[in-house]
């Protein structure tokens, strides 16, 4: 194990990233960019100088990220979600996620006939517009199910390549979301969905009453870990129901409950976790391992971004027309390309609270419908 593989100088490298992201969301310039992007970008240009590995050579740790930190985050986010305040977002967010829904099909078709992948890809083309199909309706779990069916995992190179183009153009996605509303409020303003909650307090004494004490430290963390136990054992039970709709089931009762709800610093601590798991989806933004590739690579590179690319302006443009709320849009559509965790990141850094569990049943959504859109594109082409 070589240095920068070493789990604790990673750890230690991506909190850092995270402190110094906070800091410069602060500056001017920062501001307007914000600290969920700034922390991406940290990440991505330290792990692409080779300080800290990357997709091709990951380690147990960004897993584990993935794994736990990602799913607790959200658990803990949910502890202060007002359900008043999410019955107008819900409706539009389900009718957002299904228009990028339809975009990013519409997207994949239209890259196809433009692009012409079959030609440098040969047989495997129309399952890997299968697999990017799954996996930008709803995320990485539909990109599995349809390479497994057809065994596109056993292709080595091509599905490693396939993987880090995606990881490329999800991170770069992420950055577009975060940027486009600011953008496009210049020209076209947006009439954010009022879901207005009765005592409506300022940023400044959210944080304050968020501070953190050591006894709901000591609670916060036995829940997050205890309730992520609890959701895998229900899980077994219930193997049909997605594991992060347990988990956020749970979090949505537990903040019912007073002792729970009054715990203070739940929402600081889930953001924090949120942080890390930005920071990973930088690490994995590998420029380098779409480069080797060469030919393949590119064609990969342009079928996917102009698929994206065309998922995004179909969105943008429905969304203006029926709802015109452009951060609930660009949540909705990373609920599409990213998942869930990314949504609920996307909304953290809006400070749209009221979408957080919207951003998750969307992303829930996107995990049923994706993989039955995938294996629909592999027949159409």
């Amino acid at each position: 194990m070589t240095f920068i593989e070493n789990p604790v100088y990673v750890l230690a490298v991506l909190c850092l990233m995270v402190i110094l992201a906070s800091y410069a969301g602060k500056t001017k310039l920062g501001g307007k960019l914000g600290a969920a992007l700034l922390v991406i970008l940290f990440t991505a240009v330290i792990a692409n100088l080779k300080l800290i590995p990357s997709a091709s050579n990951s380690i147990p740790l960004y897993s584990g990220i993935f794994t736990y930190l990602a799913p607790i985050s959200i658990f803990y986010l949910l502890l202060n979600v007002n359900l008043q305040s999410i019955k107008k977002a819900g409706a539009p967010m389900i009718i957002l996620f299904l228009i990028g829904s339809l975009a990013t099909v519409l997207g994949i078709l239209a890259a196809w006939y433009l692009i012409a992948p079959e030609e440098i890809l040969g047989e495997n083309a129309n399952i890997i517009a299968g697999m990017l199909t799954g996996t930008y309706t709803g995320g990485s779990v539909n990109f599995n199910a349809v390479a497994l069916e057809y065994d596109f995992q056993e292709k080595g190179a091509l599905y490693a390549g396939t993987i880090a183009v995606d990881n490329v153009v999800t991170a770069a996605w992420i950055i577009i979301n975060i940027l486009f509303p600011v953008v496009l409020r210049t020209f076209w303003k947006d009439k954010k969905i009022e879901t207005k909650v009765t005592n409506e307090t300022k940023d400044e004494e959210e944080e304050e009453e968020d501070r953190m004490d050591f006894t709901s430290l000591i609670w916060l963390l036995f829940l997050g870990i205890a309730a992520f136990y609890i959701s895998e054992l229900i899980g077994l039970w219930l193997p049909s129901v997605p594991f992060i709709l347990i988990l956020s089931t749970l979090g949505i009762l537990m903040a019912q409950i007073p002792l729970i709800s009054n715990l203070k610093g739940s929402h600081t601590l889930g953001l924090y976790l949120i942080f890390l798991f930005l920071a990973v989806i930088g690490a994995y933004c590998e420029i380098s391992a779409v480069v080797e590739l060469k030919e393949v690579g590119w064609t990969l590179f342009l079928f996917t971004s102009l698929a994206v690319l065309i998922h995004g302006v179909v969105i943008i443009l429905l969304g203006g027309i029926s709802f015109r709320d452009w951060e609930m849009v660009a949540i909705a559509s990373q609920a599409n390309i990213g998942g869930s965790s990314s949504a609920i990141a996307l909304a953290e850094s809006f400070k749209r609270k009221e979408l957080i569990l919207p951003g998750i049943l969307v992303g829930t959504l996107g995990n049923a419908l994706g993989t039955y859109l995938g294996f629909l594109m592999v027949g159409l082409l």
